[in-house]
């Protein structure tokens, strides 16, 4: 009996550290700045994908009219068929010519680590880009301007400290 008491009390002290153990985030400041375009303001979707490029966790998203998320259709993909919460919802969409300001919360284990942040963008009535810009998450390139293929003129990273 003092054997199995000994493995339980480890077993449960391994359970107990595990349960507590948290993987630390890192903040980015991230400036979105907008092409000049007539029209609506563009629905942007900024994700984290993983090593095989799936999506694993939307990281912001600026539009809070949901009627027009499935419009990001990739995204939409993944996010639509579970419809979970979005605590990265932050506002208004952002128009032509415009830029945003906001932080992101990354794990911290997923720089240098394959990862990739894409930013898809969506305009009523006009196109969707579904990877306006990509990159991989380098430390390297949480410090750098990333010039984008659709809506977005630039993305520029910044670490917070």
């Amino acid at each position: 009996m003092g054997v199995l008491k000994k493995i339980t009390g480890i077993l449960l002290l391994c359970a107990i550290t595990f349960a507590f153990t948290t993987i630390e985030r890192s903040k980015y400041k991230c400036m979105i700045q907008l092409k000049n375009y007539d029209g609506e303001g563009a629905y942007v979707v900024v994700s984290l994908l993983d090593k095989e490029g799936k999506y694993l966790e939307t990281l912001q998203v600026l539009g809070d009219d949901d009627e027009w998320y499935h419009e990001i259709y990739q995204w939409w993909d993944f996010y639509g068929k579970k419809r979970n919460d979005i605590d990265a919802v932050t506002g208004a969409t952002i128009s032509g010519g415009q830029r945003a300001i906001k932080v992101l919360e990354i794990d911290a284990d997923k720089i240098d680590a394959g990862y990739k942040i894409r930013f898809e963008t969506a305009v009523e009535d006009q196109e969707y880009y579904a990877d306006d810009v990509e990159f991989e998450l380098t430390s390297e390139n949480v410090k750098n301007k990333f010039e984008g293929k659709g809506f977005i003129r630039y993305v520029r990273m910044m670490p917070q400290n």
